[in-house]
């Protein structure tokens, strides 16, 4: 009787489990949908020029579009021209967005797309070349116990700071630190931004992350003003 009680209690246990994971697998593809959704009505809507949709989407990414720019080009004037010129070319090629891949991501290409251009207009080396000859692909990681020198920094309240610190490091390294700590895009994601193969976005994300770490401690190891003897 008592193993039989407790293969009734191990069932329903059993069914309880199955029943959440089963809701959060519904969960997880029920949000798929929906950002699949999204997608494809923006994609929809560009194609048809839709003003108000323009409108809704330079309200939502306005920021995060601009900061992408600040950090990619160091100079906030230049990052506010390309930032008008970015929308510009949503609106006129709005009908080359398919829907397939997330909107942001394709945003971001347009954006890193106008400041090559810029560059070579310049004279200058574009992102990529700027590192031409360096980026390694063999397998590089460093121990990463915790949250990383980017994440620590960031719970810090001065942001200027962190802002700061990233303009120190190489473009490529910078770039990749931007999309996937303040973005949160994927290796993957990035990878298609920035036209890089995946095994040299991952390169350059530890790389940035080893590069980050000293200048971090270095700000760490600096006490704020209020704490500062006078």
């Amino acid at each position: 009787m008592g193993g039989s009680k407790q293969k009734r209690v191990f069932s329903s246990r059993d069914n309880v489990s199955s029943t959440v994971q089963g809701e959060s697998i519904s969960l997880a593809a029920a949000l798929i949908a929906q950002n699949q959704s999204d997608n494809a009505a923006i994609a929809h809507g560009l194609k048809r020029q839709d003003p108000e949709l323009l409108d809704h989407l330079i309200e939502l990414y306005q920021h995060r579009l601009l900061r992408y720019l600040l950090f990619l080009t160091g100079k906030r004037e230049v990052a506010e021209d390309l930032f008008q010129e970015t929308w510009m070319r949503v609106l006129l090629r709005g009908g080359q967005y398919n829907g397939k891949a997330r909107f942001d991501t394709w945003l971001f290409t347009i954006a890193r797309n106008l400041v090559i251009d810029l560059s070579r207009k310049r004279t200058m080396a574009s992102l990529d070349e700027m590192r031409e000859g360096w980026d390694d692909e063999r397998p590089f990681e460093i121990a990463m116990e915790g949250p990383s020198p980017l994440e620590q920094f960031q719970s810090r309240e001065n942001s200027a700071e962190v802002g700061e610190v990233l303009l120190k490091l190489e473009p490529t390294y910078r770039e990749v630190l931007v999309l996937r700590f303040y973005e949160e895009l994927s290796l993957e994601e990035i990878a298609g931004v920035t036209g890089a193969p995946l095994s040299t976005v991952k390169s350059r994300l530890y790389r940035g992350l080893a590069a980050l770490r000293p200048e971090m401690e270095q700000i760490r190891a600096v006490p704020p003003l209020a704490e500062v003897a006078i």
